[in-house]
């Protein structure tokens, strides 16, 4: 069996047949060989190379790889099981955002928390940052705690098994606080949404040179600023919670252009001169 970092040169090199034999059985009773063939011969047209973007472990012990072409125009994610079976396989066209991607803050952003956090979400396409399709949100990154492939221990329904639960959330850089909520209750049990507050807690600071910084899912009442407030660069801002449309405890940490998180656009983070952190990262 071909070893899953070698898929992209088997799909690449024609070899479909290969490919399709370590499918599941589910897929190949779904797709048949000549249909794959065709959408992998398609897929592969005007592609010099593919990129290995990002490698997302699973509990159960699986693992999710992205791979995206030279050009950022097609992607491919595929899921091994444990023992190496291809259990997904998804050939996309990928909208790409080349003048904004190459627009960095002016301000120089630090990591809003301490310690050692599992980049959940983040890059500059849809397969390893599902904010990417939305301008306001494009560059955001959600932030989580993982240990053993796993972000919490227990009882997942409850938000005190979260690593990142409580978690001091810090502030990324200095600034004025020009908005925030301090009053959502926590989503109880975990995996429920509150799409009518989808920031749930936050906090919105104005770092200057139109720079706004959005630190989203705090805790209830574990705010401890307030507006007007000048604050400097990791200055406790409140603890880490699941408020608002948000799967689970984590942070949500995005810059854009304006303080209306509607009529804002996203604004790739500097940090302190890093050009990216991408999906499946520890960052400390």
């Amino acid at each position: 069996m071909m070893k899953p970092k070698d898929l992209s040169d088997v799909l690449l090199s024609g070899n479909f047949e290969k490919v399709y034999k370590q499918m599941s059985e589910y897929f190949q009773n779904e797709v048949s060989f000549k249909q794959f063939q065709e959408l992998g011969e398609k897929f592969n047209k005007d592609i010099t190379k593919l990129i290995l973007q990002s490698e997302l472990p699973y509990d159960n012990g699986a693992k999710q790889y992205v791979w995206t072409d030279d050009s950022g125009t097609k992607g491919m994610i595929a899921v091994f099981d444990e023992d190496d079976v291809i259990q997904v396989l998804q050939l996309i066209p990928l909208a790409v955002y080349h003048e904004t991607d190459e627009i960095f803050t002016k301000t120089k952003f630090h990591l809003p928390f301490r310690d050692e956090w599992f980049v959940f979400w983040g890059g500059t396409n849809k397969l390893v940052n599902y904010h990417y399709e939305y301008e306001n949100q494009r560059y955001a990154y959600d932030f989580a705690i993982v240990n053993e492939n796993r972000s919490y221990e227990g009882d997942p329904s409850l938000n005190e098994s979260y690593f990142a639960f409580g978690k001091e959330y810090l502030a990324p850089a200095d600034g004025v606080v020009v908005s925030m909520e301090n009053n959502v209750e926590d989503n109880e049990p975990v995996g429920t949404f509150n799409e009518e507050q989808p920031f749930g807690n936050y906090v919105i600071v104005d770092h200057g040179n139109e720079e706004f910084s959005y630190l989203v899912h705090f805790k209830h009442q574990s705010i401890v600023v307030k507006q007007g407030d000048k604050i400097k660069q990791g200055d406790l801002l409140g603890l880490v919670g699941n408020s608002g449309n948000s799967s689970e405890p984590h942070i949500h940490f995005h810059v854009a252009d304006s303080p209306d998180p509607m009529n804002s656009k996203s604004i790739r983070i500097n940090f302190n001169g890093k050009r990216d952190h991408i999906q499946g990262d520890f960052v400390k």
